[in-house]
């Protein structure tokens, strides 16, 4: 009797541990199918370590920005079109990881965890991909950013649709520079990255669009405030040196003229925690990072005045000291203020359409949060707008009735080394309702250079939105 107990004990651990390897087999084939299925050996979709089959990816109005075709992805024919998109339509290689090409690869494939890639097998293709992209816009602001580095991106700010996306360094994904992963110049630094979706910049006086939700909030006399402006201030044990000589100067005047003076006193005035307290409603130091079409995930913007002295204080709230913003956040925050105060969560995928024709998934506006009382949003909206009518001047943005703000970033202690230039701004237009981010690296003022670029970019969106 015992040796039939044990044997039959025997046979149960055997059972159990079939039924255990059955187990983590399962687990294994539903956490890996999708990383098996898109491995590169897998020759039903790469050639080469290359994606070679995968439905097409087009801009919102059609343009097809790749395809495929004979077994080989074919880009658009328009050179200046695929360095545009390049960091937003990705590699086949996949060297750039926020691309569709590798972000979306399980759709554009039509990979199911269910059916595999029979119906790439089917019908020689995957799904379609349409992006909100408009190619025409993208190609303006490539042009207008030339050799430098940076960034631009326009999203319409009622809808979150991402009209716009550029990075720059870019490259023609035709002709690959044969030095691209060899120079030492710095030509291509992060030329991988999306500027927009993975960058930090230092945000310059952009910060004081934060500054002044902050105190309109905290400071009820604040439009009754005037400040003395000798073009530096004593703030702590050091002094906050101003861009110019204001004399007094109203809250309105010291945002147009970008008063440092003003700002460093107000930032001083409303403390670490206040200021802080602003800044993370509206995304900065979130654990959770921002992510685009469900898929695409945004830096997290920083500000840190934990430790900080009262003169670190008085720069943070001028866009100085250690904070950092990133792009797409910001972009979210200026779209917020146009839409009386209520964020769009920004998107960048469309439409996906299966090989029959089928609408797989159709994009729906989503709120991301109210980062703005009406109120106060409607106050910033009338200060940024005073911004264009009283310094940048409308004759950049003729008849769009333009809201920003320009930022001249320092990035080094060096007096001689360049800085980052910025503008945030928006259409208050029913019918252009559109919010803008430049960023210019290594540049000269955000007037001369940021501006500029942001003038030939709406004036593309006025004349591919308002015909």
């Amino acid at each position: 009797m015992k040796s039939i107990g044990r044997r039959a004990l025997s046979l149960y651990a055997i059972i159990i541990l079939f039924l255990a390897g059955g187990v983590l087999l399962y687990f294994n084939l539903i956490s890996n199918a999708d990383s098996w299925a898109m491995n590169r050996a897998n020759q039903h979709l790469y050639f080469s370590g290359n994606l070679a089959t995968a439905g097409d990816i087009k801009d919102t109005n059609g343009e097809i920005l790749v395809t495929t075709k004979d077994g080989v992805r074919v880009y658009n024919n328009n050179k200046n079109i695929r360095k545009a998109v390049l960091h937003t339509v990705g590699d086949s290689a996949g060297y750039i990881a926020s691309g569709i090409q590798t972000s979306f690869k399980d759709e554009l494939t039509g990979y199911t965890l269910t059916d595999g890639v029979y119906n790439l097998k089917r019908y020689g293709k995957g799904n379609d991909i349409t992006l909100t992209l408009n190619a025409e816009v993208c190609e303006t602001a490539y042009k207008a950013l030339g050799d430098k580095k940076g960034t631009v991106a326009v999203m319409n700010y009622k809808t979150g649709e991402l009209i716009c996306i550029v990075s720059n360094p870019t490259y023609d994904i035709l002709n690959k520079p044969a030095d691209i992963n060899t120079d030492t110049s710095g030509k291509y630094d992060g030329i991988y990255m999306n500027r927009f979706f993975s960058g930090l910049y230092t945000p310059g006086s952009t910060f004081k669009v934060i500054t002044s939700a902050c105190a309109i909030e905290n400071i009820p006399d604040i439009y009754d405030r005037t400040f003395e402006c000798k073009g530096k201030v004593q703030i702590g044990e050091g002094y906050v040196i101003c861009n110019g000589t204001h004399g007094k100067i109203s809250f309105e005047k010291a945002l147009n003229k970008s008063c440092n003076v003003a700002f460093a006193l107000l930032a001083d005035e409303l403390g670490a925690e206040k200021l802080t307290a602003t800044a993370e409603r509206l995304g900065f130091n979130s654990a959770e990072r921002m992510t685009v079409s469900g898929k695409i995930k945004a830096a997290t913007s920083k500000i840190n005045l934990t430790d900080a002295k009262a003169l670190d204080i008085g720069w943070a709230g001028i866009g100085q000291y250690t904070t950092l913003i990133n792009p797409c956040q910001m972009l979210t925050m200026i779209s917020a203020i146009a839409n009386n105060g209520t964020a769009m969560s920004p998107y960048l995928v469309e439409e996906i359409t299966t090989p029959e024709g089928r609408n797989d998934f159709t994009a729906e506006s989503t709120v991301l949060g109210e980062y703005f009382t009406t109120d106060v949003a409607q106050k910033l909206d009338e200060i940024l707008r005073s911004n264009v009518t009283n310094q940048y001047g409308d004759s950049y943005f003729p008849k769009m009735k333009m809201c920003g703000k320009t930022g001249t970033a320092e990035i080094s202690d060096n007096p001689d080394a360049n800085p980052n230039a910025l503008f945030i701004g928006y259409s208050q237009l029913d019918e252009m309702p559109f919010a803008i981010i430049v960023v210019v690296e290594d540049s000269t003022s955000a007037i001369k250079s940021a501006v500029p670029i942001a003038s030939k970019v709406m004036k593309t969106v006025k004349n591919e939105y308002t015909k």
